[in-house]
């Protein structure tokens, strides 16, 4: 597979996404944490050198954060500007369901999120409808492409499930984001960008959550839903 061929047509179609409210919205000036963040984002797309199409925006998804906190940020590297949303992890990544993510996982049928430094391909329909592919550039997510793992939207995502159930569900391991905020992933990182998956734990003042205390927060634990929910792990 080219990257060329993945990346086509990734512009024209962008420009065409009809913007819907931005939900789980978390903009902020530029403190410790977005310098934090610009930092990581010029070293990535530094790693990526070459391969990079476009250098507008850099997606680095933190988590070392709980699913109901916005973790996913896109970093405008031409504006100076930082929006922050929530994003799913990877059910193998947190089998208790807790919000939080464990551990990270490249291997084949682990459903985990993988740390590392990823490419964003184009645009293709899938299971949750249009998805963007990544190919993993480090040796902890070099199985980026064989595992399907892509940015998609899905229910699991939306502010109403997290409203209900005080976090996220979770992916097989894929970046799932509402559906709002996933059509700005769409138009921001949709071919040719570069894309970070980390835990790094950095609150909005800069500091960071240490890795002992990352659970020591009370957990919202519903009942457990019934009916699909849970048989498909995938969704939820």
């Amino acid at each position: 597979m080219k990257r060329r061929e993945l990346l086509t047509g990734s512009v024209a179609a962008g420009l065409s996404v009809a913007l819907a409210p931005r939900v789980f919205a978390q903009a902020s000036p530029l403190g410790l944490r977005d310098r934090k963040l610009f930092e990581i984002a010029k070293a990535q797309q530094e790693k990526a050198g070459s391969l990079l199409w476009r250098t507008d925006f850099v997606g680095i998804a933190d988590y070392g954060l709980r699913s109901s906190q916005p973790r996913f940020h896109f970093v405008n590297m031409d504006a100076g500007r930082i929006e922050s949303y929530c994003v799913s992890h990877g059910d193998g990544s947190d089998p208790d369901h807790d919000g939080w993510l464990n551990w990270f996982s490249n291997e084949n049928g682990s459903h985990c999120s993988s740390k590392g430094t990823y490419m964003t391909y184009g645009w293709y329909t899938g299971r949750y409808g249009t998805s963007i592919r990544l190919e993993g550039l480090d040796p902890t997510n070099s199985n980026a492409l064989d595992r399907a793992i892509v940015m998609h939207r899905a229910k699991y995502a939306e502010p109403e499930f997290l409203a209900k159930w005080g976090r996220l569900g979770r992916s097989n391991g894929c970046f799932a984001m509402s559906d709002a905020d996933f059509k700005l992933a769409l138009l921001h990182l949709g071919g040719g960008r570069v894309l970070y998956a980390d835990s790094l734990g950095l609150r909005e003042d800069g500091s960071v959550i240490p890795e002992d205390q990352r659970r020591e927060i009370e957990v919202l634990m519903p009942e457990q839903p019934t009916g699909i929910e849970q048989l498909n792990p995938g969704v939820y």
